[in-house]
């Protein structure tokens, strides 16, 4: 491949942060002619290998990069560039390199930023690309409005943005690429790993529009666990109020930075280069991080967003485009983050190499003394043991091996024995050569019609049912790795495509060099047991249905029946004791006590029929059921419910919202019964493809781990409703502390939620 460049530099900036507006002029010329060389270097090294004679003959395909800022000023963005240029080697044509940029930062308003991109559909309306790559928010929002009619079916590839920056807007079909995807609540909980003891959370932004998306992010991330730690937003604040309130944070606190492109007085930053290393610095307790380019500078890192694997993809996709995919054809992915730290920020707040999440890049390493030299020290070590070591090691070999071939040919008898009492199958692996051998009852499980075969260990493997072939053979490396036994259940297929269920057990023997040589395992037929467990669910959910629909009986009947039977009798008495006017005062006063005893009969009449089947919910849906309850249920047990719902679908299939309905209704009757509580909340919220439904209270609280007769079936009844829905419950209590129940259910993608209530 051949890479020619072609440049047009309009600013420079950065995806991650801003640079300041000091000799703006002079630095533009400078970073604009150092970008252009680094691109060309960049050319040039791949263009070398190339003969001129091969270059000739390859088709040319242009290559438009439309960057929301200057790669030279901006470290993400360069990242970026730099990922896709090293990707697009692997294309067979000579690649002519385009790159532009908007600089939002430079020219914000939205006349100068029309004259800018009028400029460039100007400049490509005579030479169209081939490919686009819209690097960050700014240009992939732009050529949304504008590629049907400037840039008619040049397919285009995004990066370096996330789905939040734009909102609602979705790409069509002439865009592919890959999103960033930020995760604030994953590195707060490896926080929390690494601090076990914080109780505050200080989350640092800006005043930018970068800056109020990150932290609209963080916001939203960290929802969940407010109710555990203590947040404080440090946002909205002049850089050296900001920097003197990080110098006394309270004990126990961590610091989430977002980022600082701007801040209140409107002056700008370079987040990665300038403001990281002042909070860094200033702050009075570990700072942690959004991207990758902000580790490094004095901050701890994180679970971070990577703008070198986001790069990587997008180059993997442009090539597959420029090759003749349809970019429609071409799914959307979203990049991998990382988890990066700082090592010199580890040792500045005593963190541990070793509480770090398992293979996490660590930057700036500086090695032990023993890391340094212990080559040289083992070295002199070895040769001193040598001979006493070789001796030993010998007279090991030889008894190692008998042990192990005793062990072996005991457990191999044991298990021959136990699978022919069983009807079970055996399992040996010879681990070396790759054979493995299975005795028993082979027709039963696997339609061999033989007690005893042989094969490779890739035979056995495509017995396993595809979908399960990867977590059997994960448990089987790790018993392997850790030295112990597995267990575990899947299906195999037979050779007449027919499935079973098994559970497996084995483990692996060692030679005397601690290398695995054999894996003895046995394996039990459990299909019957699966499916009576099936059938048992199946029975589960038609006991669960008859009981909704004789409720629903019952209470038409009520309503349709004696409900209405009682009120005439209520109409009836009080005409007869209007009517009767020489009655004494006793019999009057006892016909309109009738009259009151039959009309309260029928309001609990109505009550009841009510809880057996909600007419409200069935009609209005969800939020209008629950909320009509909670005000029944206020109004009758004295007990004021607080009830409160965000972003609910207005449509929520039958099946889910009357579990969940049902939950509110068993929850607010064990709080009645058991918690002694004058106030209870029930909340709705809707998350993603998920409802989460919260039932509290702070009364008298209970162990959840101990099942009382009374409570037991009610909570049993709630995770069975979830289960058969493919939901789950969780219960969180301690004696004295109250309760809250909460319960999960997926209930797919929503159109449209549900508006909040006035004044909520």
């Amino acid at each position: 491949m051949a890479i020619g460049l072609r440049h047009s530099s309009i600013g420079k900036h950065w995806f991650g942060g801003w640079r300041a507006h000091g000799d703006h002029d002079r630095r533009r010329c400078e970073g604009a002619a150092i970008g252009r060389l680094i691109l060309l270097v960049l050319a040039i090294a791949f263009l070398m290998p190339q003969s001129i004679a091969q270059t000739a003959a390859k088709e040319v395909r242009r290559v438009l990069f439309l960057n929301i800022f200057e790669p030279l000023s901006s470290p993400g963005v360069a990242i970026l560039d730099q990922a896709i240029v090293a990707g697009l080697e692997k294309s067979p044509y000579q690649i002519e390199l385009y790159s532009e940029d908007l600089d939002i930062d430079l020219f914000p308003d939205k006349a100068t930023q029309r004259e800018i991109r009028d400029t460039y559909i100007r400049r490509y309306r005579d030479r169209q690309p081939d490919l686009i790559i819209a690097v960050g928010p700014e240009p992939l929002r732009f050529l949304l409005e504008s590629h049907h009619k400037a840039f008619p079916g040049i397919p285009i590839i995004f990066c370096g943005s996330t789905e939040e920056m734009l909102e609602q807007t979705k790409p069509d079909s002439h865009f592919t690429g890959v999103w960033g995807v930020a995760t604030p609540d994953k590195t707060l909980l490896i926080a929390l790993q690494l601090r076990p003891s914080t109780r505050h959370v200080a989350v640092v932004g800006g005043s930018g529009v970068y800056d109020r998306a990150l932290e609209s992010v963080a916001r939203q991330s960290f929802r969940n666990y407010e109710s555990k730690l203590d947040f404080i937003y440090l946002t909205d604040l002049v850089m050296p109020a900001l920097l003197e309130r990080l110098k006394h944070l309270p004990n126990d606190t961590i610091v989430y930075h977002t980022a600082i492109t701007q801040d209140a007085a409107g002056s700008h930053f370079i987040d990665a280069t300038q403001s990281v290393p002042l909070v860094a610095q200033a702050a009075s307790a570990p700072v942690f991080v959004v991207d990758d380019v902000d580790v490094g500078r004095g901050s701890v890192g994180g679970h971070v967003l990577s703008f070198a694997a986001q790069g990587q993809v997008a180059a993997d996709i442009a090539v597959r485009v420029l090759k003749g995919e349809k970019p429609e054809n071409i799914p959307v992915v979203q990049a991998a983050n990382v988890d990066m730290f700082d090592w010199r920020a580890l040792q500045r707040w005593g963190i541990k190499e070793r509480d770090l999440p398992p293979g996490s890049v660590i930057l700036h390493r500086r090695l032990t003394l023993w890391e340094s030299y212990k080559w040289y020290i083992m070295g002199g070590l070895s040769l001193i043991l040598f001979e006493a070591i070789l001796i030993l090691g010998l007279l090991w070999q030889r008894a190692g091996r008998r042990k192990a071939e005793t062990e072996l040919v005991v457990s191999s008898d044991r298990l021959r024995l136990a699978v022919e009492a069983g009807k079970s199958v055996g399992w040996d692996w010879d681990v070396k050569s790759g054979q493995e051998r299975r005795f028993g009852a082979l027709d039963t499980m696997f339609g061999i019609s033989t007690d005893n075969h042989s094969g490779n260990i890739r035979e056995f493997r495509n017995c396993i049912y595809p979908a399960d072939r990867e977590r059997v053979w994960k448990a089987i490396a790790e018993a392997r790795t850790d030295r112990k036994s597995y267990s575990i259940e899947f299906r195999v297929v037979r050779t007449d495509g027919v499935l079973r269920w098994v559970t497996a057990r084995g483990e692996f023997y060692f030679t005397h060099r601690q290398k695995a040589s054999h894996m003895l395992g046995m394996l039990v037929d459990i299909t019957e047991r699966k499916l009576a467990e099936e059938a048992l669910s199946s029975l589960t959910g038609r006991l669960i249905e008859a009981q909704e629909e004789e409720r629903r009986r019952i209470a038409r009947e009520i309503h349709d029946d004696y409900q209405q039977r009682l009120a005439m009798l209520a109409i009836d008495l009080e005409d007869l004791a209007e009517n009767i006017g020489n009655l004494n005062g006793d019999a009057s006063g006892r016909l309109r006590g009738l009259w009151n005893y039959v009309s309260e009969l029928a309001i609990d009449l109505h009550s009841l029929s009510h809880r057996l089947h909600s007419s409200t919910l069935e009609s209005l849906g969800l939020v209008a059921g629950i909320e009509a309850f909670c005000e029944e249920f206020t109004d009758q047990q004295e007990i004021q419910i607080k009830f409160d719902y965000k972003n609910v679908p207005l449509r929520i299939p039958g099946d889910a919202a009357l579990c969940l309905f049902r939950i509110v209704q068993e929850g607010l009757r064990n709080i009645k019964r058991h918690s002694g509580a004058t106030e209870a909340e029930v909340r709705l919220e809707g998350m993603g493809e998920n409802l989460h439904l919260t039932v509290s209270d702070r009364g008298k609280g209970f162990d959840p781990n101990v099942h009382s007769g009374k409570s037991g079936i009610g909570i049993r009844s709630m995770e069975e409703r979830l289960r058969l829905l493919g939901g789950h419950l969780q219960i969180y209590s301690q004696p004295t502390e109250g309760a809250r129940v909460e319960a999960w259910l997926r209930i797919g993608s929503p159109v449209a939620v549900c508006k909040q209530f006035a004044g909520r």
